[in-house]
């Protein structure tokens, strides 16, 4: 968290703020999110515009000119937020990492309570590289039902553990994942070889289906996520599975269930989700 909907959510919300400005200065008040020297970050992104803003997987990438991206990583609890002047008072980010000090007076914050979040300046051949290393997304029209079974049958890792390796789909956490598979009537615990041909494609399905209807609410607020204009996301409502321990099913109604595995925790309905294969 934040995941592919929180951080295409802030994307989306950033490109109107930011994209055409000129960074005057950056201030690194925690050089412990950079990923090289603060002074040399300093002077790779002084008087650089913002060509545009994208993203790959969970990163926000700020394309800039010329040469290089600036790629912001969110770790656990890391957003963006433009203002068009430093904030004073109640409306100051409280725990602000990297402030972009814009040539127009405004400022872009990097703001990230626990610090797992990175921001780090590549060329454009590195980031390239980087992007390369990273599986498909998952919302891409080439990412097909056959891609996805293909690249399960190989593995013997847990459904769930597959789907959040970034290698083999990029943007995908532990939230998504588990309502993903919810959708399908896969448990996240069965081995992703044996997922079958239409499981494979209700799961593609569904992780389309439960991505483009987080983006559309903004994504999920669990517990600091905030989009560009500071505000929660809104698809915590609407979870089926993740967090929803104790609770019935809203299919069948038995109990949902946590799960611990690879020192995460997982959520299934028993009724829906039968460690065996096939779906109920």
């Amino acid at each position: 968290m934040p995941e592919l909907p929180e951080a295409e959510t802030l994307v989306r919300g950033l490109r109107p703020s930011v994209v055409g400005r000129a960074i005057d200065h950056a201030e690194v008040i925690h050089a412990d999110v950079l990923r090289r020297p603060a002074e040399e970050f300093r002077a790779a992104v002084r008087g650089r515009a913002f060509r545009d803003v994208g993203r790959r997987g969970k990163n926000v990438i700020l394309e800039l000119d010329a040469d290089g991206v600036i790629a912001v990583n969110l770790g656990m609890t890391g957003t963006l937020l433009p203002f068009s002047a430093p904030p004073t008072g109640g409306a100051a980010p409280t725990h602000p990492a990297v402030v972009f000090h814009l040539v127009s007076g405004g400022v872009l914050i990097f703001q990230d309570t626990r610090r797992f979040g990175t921001v780090e300046h590549l060329s454009s051949a590195a980031w390239a590289v980087r992007s390369a290393g990273m599986g498909p997304e998952p919302l891409d029209p080439a990412f097909t039902p056959e891609d996805l079974v293909s690249g399960m049958r190989r593995s013997r890792a847990p459904a769930r553990s597959w789907l959040l390796d970034q290698r083999r789909i990029a943007g995908i956490g532990n939230i998504y994942a588990n309502e993903a598979l919810y959708l399908a009537g896969i448990h996240p615990q069965r081995p992703a070889r044996s997922v079958t041909g239409p499981e494979g494609h209700r799961l593609h399905e569904a992780l389309r289906d439960v991505l483009t209807r987080a983006i559309e609410a903004g994504g999920t607020t669990i517990r600091d996520y905030r989009n560009a204009e500071g505000e929660p996301g809104r698809f915590a409502r609407r979870l089926r599975v993740y967090g929803r321990d104790g609770e019935p099913c809203d299919t069948c109604g038995r109990e949902i269930r946590r799960i611990v595995f690879a020192n995460r925790s997982a959520f299934a309905c028993p009724g829906c989700q039968p460690r065996s294969r096939g779906r109920r």
